[in-house]
């Protein structure tokens, strides 16, 4: 009889072990755990975090696990949500997208809350870290195409990977990992609202959710609690119930041969991914040919036809909120025409209320392109026409964006993004300090790295 799909999962994620990991593999591990602490800091003080925070708070519990940044310790589970929303709150963390997006940083916060819990090391944190990014990106490429096309949230796909990440450093044995597995997948399935339309908090913390109740599963299996093993392939499983189809081998196939975490992007502006190449192209043209926005007679950007859906939406031309606006291409672009640039600050109360972004953003127009549509994604395109009052036109053609792995985040990149980021609460010299445990934590233990993190 063949393995079950979760099985088959669960018998990798058991047996792989820190020594299995190439160098490369655990240094990008610290890198991408340095971008997401990086990004908790920027959302340290953001509206949604401090209401989940002050909830739990307020609840209290065991002091199992801190929250980051804050001299704060509570249950790992309640841990687990406040500190992946903090990390995905500005929408700034780490992209991977193939058939479907996700940002597999999410996770961080698991392995981080329960290796706390447990007392494990940080290699122990490190090997589950890299399975919350093989598997989480695997299951980006399994349906074809991907559930986001089918108008499901990628929460959906993140609900099976984070009790793998949780059980790794509980110890689950192979049968309560396939347990844990088919407990969170039986009740994570998320509709798509939350990124399309007008925004909410919840799009950045549905998929803090689904991290923070595989981290309960996990514990669930632990205790012996019982999940669907067949949660994927089964009757009434993932695959019946979403329909045709999967492309199996994409996430089963070849596992512990190369390391997805290589594959994965960062962000180098705090918006919605599909933004990236088109904000680096209007960044060029305006800069390069030092257009101003009162110059400005119109902007036409192509892009693919699932972009344009998203990106072009009527709602995303008068955002009210920051979460609908780091979504609204037309917005991120009109702050690029007006300052030359894209940071956190571009989507503050203020900046909202600031009246050359609506003198401007009724100018850019969205351009489907059947030609993108199939270039995407091995390719991300752009192409943006700005047309002056003068008459004169200005273009610029991207293929992909800053951040990608084929044009990677650097060291000074990764840097000024963290320095940036954290410049409210750290000193340069803890600035400092922190960078160099993050890339030397290998001899840690999980309790001690976090302790080291707090303002």
């Amino acid at each position: 009889m063949d393995k079950s799909i979760s099985r088959r999962i669960a018998e990798f994620a058991v047996d792989l072990q820190y020594n299995d990991l190439p160098e490369n593999v655990v240094h990008e591990v610290k890198r991408y755990l340095y971008d997401s602490i990086g990004c908790s800091y920027g959302g340290y003080h953001t509206k949604d975090v401090k209401i989940l925070r002050d909830i739990y708070v307020e609840m209290g519990g065991k002091a199992q696990a801190t929250v980051l940044g804050y001299d704060v310790r509570l249950p790992a589970v309640n841990v687990t949500l406040i500190n992946s929303l903090m990390i995905r709150a500005l929408d700034f963390n780490d992209i991977y997208w193939k058939e479907d997006p996700s940002h597999p940083s999410d996770l961080i916060p698991a392995a981080l809350a329960v290796g706390e819990m447990v007392g494990a090391s940080m290699k122990d944190a490190i090997v589950a870290i890299v399975l919350a990014y093989e598997f989480e990106q695997r299951l980006c490429e399994f349906a074809v195409p991907g559930v986001r096309e089918r108008k499901w949230h990628h929460a959906t796909l993140t609900q099976f990977v984070s009790p793998i990440v949780a059980g790794k450093l509980l110890g689950l044995d192979v049968d309560q990992m396939v347990h844990a597995i088919g407990i969170n997948g039986s009740h994570n399935h998320t509709i798509g609202c939350p990124t399309a339309g007008q925004l909410t908090m919840m799009k950045n913390t549905v998929d803090p959710m689904a991290v923070q109740s595989g981290v309960f599963a996990a514990l669930m299996a632990q205790r012996g609690y019982t999940g669907t093993e067949k949660v994927f392939e089964g009757k009434e499983g993932l695959m019946d119930v979403f329909g045709p189809d999967w492309d199996l081998d994409k996430l089963v196939g070849g596992l512990g041969k190369t390391y997805k975490i290589l594959e994965c992007g960062m962000k180098a502006f705090p918006t919605e991914a599909l933004t990236h190449t088109h904000l680096s192209a209007t960044l060029n043209v305006v800069k390069g040919n030092n257009i101003s926005y009162d110059q400005i007679e119109e902007v036409t950007i192509t892009t693919i036809a699932r972009a344009c859906d998203i990106l072009f939406d009527p709602h995303k031309y008068r955002p009210e909120s920051r979460e609908t606006a780091d979504h609204s291409l037309p917005y991120c672009v009109a702050c690029v025409l007006v300052d030359h640039a894209i940071s956190t600050q571009s989507f503050s109360d203020e900046k909202l209320k600031d009246k050359r972004i609506w003198e401007v953003i009724d100018k850019i127009k969205g351009e489907a392109s059947e030609e993108f549509e199939k270039m995407f994604p091995a390719k991300q395109p752009s192409k943006v026409v700005v047309k002056t009052k003068d008459g004169k036109e200005y273009s610029e053609y991207l293929e992909y964006p800053k951040g990608d792995p084929r044009e990677p985040m650097t060291m000074e990149d990764l840097e000024s993004k963290f320095n940036g980021l954290s410049a409210e609460l750290l000193s340069p010299e803890r600035q400092k300090e922190i960078k160099e445990m993050v890339f030397a934590c290998e001899d840690m233990k999980t309790t001690d790295f976090m302790g080291h993190l707090v303002v």
